[in-house]
Formats: C-alpha cells, sequence, structure tokens
C-alpha cells in the first residue's frame, strides 16, 4: 500500500480531452490524482463539479488535478459536457493505475460484497512523491482539504 513520502507510481491514461497524458508529464508541478468510482452518479459528479469549480486555485498553487475511473473515454466526455467539467478525466479501463495506487478494493453494500474502486485522493508534490493521502473519501469538504493541502509551502 502507497505512503506519504513514496514515489508516486508514474502512469500514462488516455483522457477525454488531452490524448494520453504521463504523470511525468507534469514534473514540477503538484498533482491531484483523485480516484472515483462512475461517471454520472451522484456522488462523483458532485466531486467532479467541486474540482472543477477550483481548479483556478488549484492552478494558482500550481497543481493539477486529474480524475481518474474505470469508464471508457467516450463516458468521460458526456459527463464533461453534461456538467461542464474542466478537469482532467482519465480512462483506466484495464484497471493498470487503479492497482498500482491500491485503490481496487472489496466492497460491501447492504451485505453484498463486490470489487470496485474505493473513492481516493493523492496529492503528488512537484518531486513526484505523495505528500497526501486520502482514503474512504466522504465529499463534504473534500476538495477544500486537498486545496488547503496543495497550497501548503513545500507541496
Amino acid at each position: 500500500m502507497l505512503q506519504i513520502g513514496d514515489q508516486a507510481p508514474d502512469f500514462t491514461v488516455a483522457t477525454d480531452t488531452k490524448g494520453k497524458v504521463k504523470l511525468s508529464d507534469f514534473q514540477g508541478r503538484n498533482v491531484v490524482v483523485y480516484f472515483y468510482p462512475k461517471d454520472l452518479t451522484p456522488g462523483c459528479t458532485k466531486e467532479a463539479i467541486g474540482f472543477s469549480e477550483s481548479l483556478g486555485d488549484f492552478a494558482a498553487a500550481n497543481t493539477v488535478v486529474i480524475g481518474i475511473s474505470a469508464d471508457p473515454v467516450a463516458r468521460h466526455e458526456k459527463f464533461r459536457a453534461k456538467h461542464d467539467l474542466t478537469i482532467i478525466l482519465g480512462s483506466d479501463e484495464e484497471r493498470g493505475i487503479i492497482g498500482a495506487y491500491g485503490v481496487w478494493v472489496e466492497k460491501n453494500m447492504y451485505g453484498r460484497k463486490y470489487m470496485g474502486i474505493e473513492r481516493a485522493s493523492f496529492l503528488i508534490d512537484y518531486k513526484g512523491k505523495i505528500a497526501q493521502i486520502w482514503r474512504k473519501v466522504r465529499l463534504k469538504g473534500h476538495v477544500e482539504a486537498v486545496l488547503k493541502a496543495a497550497q501548503q509551502p513545500g507541496s
């Protein structure tokens, strides 16, 4: 399991607006990589809108925001269009990145166990090290907490 201070696993991800991007493309900048279960669902929509609305503040903190799910790029395009999203949306259909970050987990809903994506966020500093981790994210105040961490000196 990844820990604060670890080198963030590099990845290349297909996006709906920028073709493929690599984490290492953003060296010298902070990167928020947040993982979410599914496009066009209430919680994931609220989170994506929150990050999009705060994108200017993240940019002022020299921070890029990338949301990653296992949804295909075409679904990301619909998600972006429907909600005017401005963040980068990455498609990890084969779940390689999701696995590398340890967010493919067993979930339990109404007694039914299944595998799925844990809502989690990682703040990666400008050197490529993990500066902060949020697991089992609850949406209320989450974007604000991530932004505050990104604005800290040394991030």
